[in-house]
């Protein structure tokens, strides 16, 4: 018997409201983002770090909004790839997945290395500088992961509550009794609540620099919309696990800078480096801090490895299954019910890339641009979700003030926030690694034409439209697993 069809969908219902909060929260990576980033956002924003952070999550916001109503119209594993597809152009659609593919591909391989040199520092810190042990290390997560998605979406949301509850507990608990010894004054510089304003902010220059940096923090959320075809009651379930995601992870990322700004010195952030979350958390309990928020650390980028899995995966399996790449693709395990040749692909590529990054110097600083550049990806296509949100909505803006604020207005800001973030990431990156992200962009080009010319159903689109699809009864579930629905104008939500 076979074990894949490419006839099958993926498997619905599997997934709760529950599950999905815990992928968005999962997905942004709280742990890590902060341990990546804190210092760099402290260097560039100094005292307004958790004011960029805060105004950052403003448009970011409006970016959540525009997914969540999309997602009521078009229940799609591709996500973006569909909605900016039959929204804007199919070309757009497909450069928005593409750039999902590349800025997920890419991350999975610089942060399996962390994982594995984290690992064992809590061993033996002296293990972490071994690069052999750590690569073998970071791999063996990698692959554990890769099994845990290719095992279903019901154990890969198992897997998450373990190791995200884990991380969250710890997260927590280290918040309160931060912000206890902030409010107590007992730290290296006292807290004011100007530093949520502006004044803190170098000029515009510094508010960019600051948002720049903060805007990369809050990626990943948007796993709950690779995972709607098997989420129960979909259509509402994505938005609002989004909504509540972005908003844990925005009380965790201000509640920690605010920690670090205060009980921190200058000296210390920058010494820190990476393990600037360890020197905070052994400020805060000596002994042990340092180690709980190392392990944190650990559990937040093993957790993101997963998410990151699930994105790339189901984008690739959409566009298998619509024939903008390969058929083979979009094929789904029979007792699994997961895309596992995407799966086992995905993970021979990462794995290739990340022996080959760690073996080879000339790579390895090679990887290092294409990490810096994967901005140039999300905030693309972030920014083309949020117009074709509004475009899809058009016709219904002028019907209150809540929809022209929450479908028009407010996703329209976050696009163009994100392209404003595109555009300055450009200017401040280095030329390789603007010529990696944009280079990586471009290479879409050469499967998006190869199979619009041999015809796939995606660039004859019925074009998403929130009025036609209401119209239509867009309270039924949607059936993503036909690709040849695209040219049926009449079901704009059945295909």
């Amino acid at each position: 018997m076979s074990s894949s069809t490419s006839g099958r969908g993926l498997q619905p219902n599997v997934l709760s409201t529950f599950d999905t909060v815990v992928m968005a929260v999962a997905g942004s990576a709280p742990a890590y983002s902060l341990a990546a980033t804190t210092t760099v956002l402290v260097g560039a924003a100094g005292l307004a770090g958790p004011a960029a952070l805060l105004y950052c999550a403003i448009p970011m916001l409006g970016i959540v909004l525009a997914f969540g109503r999309l997602g009521r119209i078009d229940v799609n594993a591709g996500a973006a790839y569909s909605w900016v597809g039959r929204t804007l152009h199919p070309f757009l659609g497909f450069i928005s997945g593409w750039a999902l593919v590349v800025a997920a591909t890419l991350f999975m391989v610089a942060g399996s290395l962390p994982a594995g040199q984290m690992t064992l520092g809590l061993l033996d810190p002296g293990l972490a500088h071994n690069t052999a042990l750590a690569t073998a290390t970071g791999a063996g997560w990698f692959l554990l992961m890769l099994g845990v998605v290719l095992g279903g979406a019901r154990l890969s949301a198992g897997t998450q509550l373990l190791i995200s509850g884990a991380e969250l507990t710890i997260l927590l608990g280290f918040a309160a009794a931060a912000l206890i010894r902030v409010d107590e004054g007992r730290g290296a510089v006292p807290f004011d609540w100007s530093w949520l304003g502006f004044s803190h902010f170098d000029g515009v220059s510094g508010f960019a620099s600051g948002t720049l940096i903060a805007a990369f923090s809050y990626w990943g959320w948007d796993v709950t919309s690779n995972l709607s075809e098997e989420t129960r009651d979909s259509r509402r379930t994505a938005g609002l696990a989004a909504l509540v995601g972005v908003g844990v992870v925005l009380a965790l990322f201000v509640a920690f800078t605010v920690a670090t700004d205060a009980l921190l010195t200058g000296d210390e952030i920058t010494n820190g480096q990476s393990d600037v979350l360890a020197v905070l958390g052994e400020r805060i309990w000596p002994g042990a801090g340092g180690k709980l928020m190392a392990l944190a650390v650990v559990l937040s980028t093993i957790a993101t490895l997963e998410t990151t899995l699930i994105q790339v995966t189901r984008s690739l399996f959409a566009m298998g299954r619509d024939r903008t790449m390969p058929g083979a693709l979009g094929a789904v395990h029979r007792r699994w019910n997961t895309p596992w040749v995407a799966i086992v692909v995905v993970g021979a590529v990462a794995l290739l890339l990340f022996v080959a990054s760690n073996a080879l110097g000339s790579v390895q600083d090679i990887m290092a641009d294409a990490l810096a550049a994967i901005g140039l990806q999300t905030t693309l296509y972030y920014g083309l979700a949020g117009l074709a949100a509004v475009v899809a909505y058009r016709r219904t803006l002028t019907e209150s003030i809540g929809s022209f604020l929450l479908g028009g207005a407010w996703p329209l800001l976050g696009s163009v926030f994100m392209f404003c973030v595109f555009g300055l990431s450009l200017t401040r990156l280095s030329g390789a690694a603007v010529a990696i992200g944009i280079g990586s962009l471009l290479a879409g080009i050469v499967p998006m034409l190869w199979y619009w010319r041999r015809g796939s159903p995606y660039y004859r689109p019925a074009r998403l439209d929130a009025t036609r699809s209401f119209e239509a009864g867009a309270g039924h579930r949607a059936s993503p697993t036909r690709p040849a629905d695209y040219a049926n104008a009449g079901h704009p939500t059945d295909f």
